[in-house]
């Protein structure tokens, strides 16, 4: 099995910090060598292990931005 590789090119936020000391955060990674995507998960202290998550294109993102946004006006 071959090792995933992931560069966090842009830390957006902090959603939530668990008891441990991982934390939910939304980021800018780039998979593999591959474009960057908006990644929500959960990382631990020092981005060295990571939880499952989830990956949004640009055009993605943007959609649940609009869904989002419909909810909580």
């Amino acid at each position: 099995m071959s090792d995933i590789k992931f560069e966090i090119e842009e830390e957006i936020g902090v959603l939530s910090e668990g008891s441990r000391g991982w934390t939910k955060e939304f980021n800018k990674v780039s998979w593999n060598g591959g474009a960057a995507k908006y990644d929500l998960r959960d990382w631990s202290p020092e981005h060295e292990k990571m939880g499952k998550g989830v990956t949004l294109t640009d055009d993605e993102a943007r959609s649940l931005y609009e869904m989002l946004k419909g909810i909580f006006e």
